[in-house]
């Protein structure tokens, strides 16, 4: 009996991989990845895996349908508690409550003034 070889099928050459890494860090955009993808006959999705491991991609920042950076509820009920000087176990509970809820006190919160303990 022989033993088969097992040859690997390469999606990319070297001189791909070098010509879209050169391409994608001159303008690292999302057009970048597509127009990549179109010329080289691959998905979007293979040409960011393909970037990602020569750890040149940069995922784009997620925002809302407004713009803004998206903050998790975690992080919303994390600043409530530092500004309350929660412990640990009070902020974890507040982790529950609606976002909404939770970004419009914390509004509340940075728009007041600060309670003095004496009161």
């Amino acid at each position: 009996m022989t033993a088969k070889t097992k040859t690997k099928t390469v999606n990319y050459t070297d001189a791909q991989t070098a010509a879209m890494v050169e391409a994608y860090k001159a303008a690292p955009t999302k057009a970048t990845v597509e127009a990549l993808a179109e010329e080289m006959g691959k998905t979007v999705r293979s040409v960011v895996a393909k970037l990602s491991r020569e750890k040149v991609y940069v995922a784009a920042e997620r925002t809302t349908k407004t713009g803004e950076k998206i903050v998790k509820k975690d992080e919303t009920a994390d600043a409530i508690g530092a500004v309350l000087k929660l412990t640990e176990a009070e902020t974890e509970s507040l982790t529950k409550a609606n976002k909404t809820a939770l970004v419009k006190i914390f509004a509340a919160l940075a728009a007041s003034k600060p309670i003095d303990g004496n009161e």
